[in-house]
C-alpha cells in the first residue's frame, strides 16, 4: 500500500482517512483481520504510537472492533461502511464543486465537462481508482 502522507495536517487523522478509503473501497474488506500496528506503521513510516492513535479513534467510530486475542477487524456493518463512503464522497464533491466555482465554471458548462471528460478517460479512471 502507498501511505501518502504530509506534514501540513496531524498524521494520525491522515492514517484515518486513509485507513478509512481502503476499508470502504474494499481493499479492507468487511469481517477481514488488518495487519498488526506495527506492520502498519512500518509500512507507513510513522511511530507505532501513531498508528496506535489512528486504530483507536476508527474504533472510537465503529469502524475497527479488537478482539484480544485475535488481533484488529474491519467492522461487518456494510451499512456504516456505505455510511462512511458516502460521506468521504461527498466531501470530496464539495471540495471539487469550490474549485470549479472558483475557477468560474456554471453549473451546465461544469456537467457537460464531467461527461466529456469521463467518456475520454473512462478506462484510465477504471485502472487509476483502485487504492494501492
Amino acid at each position: 500500500m502507498a501511505w501518502k502522507l504530509d506534514s501540513d495536517r496531524p498524521i494520525y487523522i491522515q492514517l484515518v482517512e486513509q485507513i478509512q478509503l481502503y476499508i470502504v473501497s474494499g481493499k479492507f474488506p468487511g469481517g477481514s483481520r488488518l495487519p498488526s500496528v506495527r506492520e502498519l506503521a512500518a509500512e507507513a513510516g510513522v511511530n507505532p504510537n501513531t498508528m496506535q492513535k489512528a486504530f483507536a479513534e476508527l474504533e472510537r467510530d465503529g469502524l475497527v472492533m479488537t478482539n484480544r486475542t485475535a488481533g484488529r477487524f474491519v467492522t461487518e456493518d456494510s451499512k456504516m461502511v456505505q455510511q462512511i463512503r458516502q460521506k468521504l464522497a461527498s466531501e470530496e464533491i464539495h471540495l471539487f464543486l469550490g474549485k470549479m466555482k472558483q475557477l468560474g465554471f456554471e453549473k451546465e458548462e461544469l456537467i457537460s465537462l464531467l461527461k466529456t471528460d469521463y467518456k475520454e478517460g473512462e478506462n484510465q479512471y477504471d485502472n487509476e481508482s483502485k487504492p494501492d
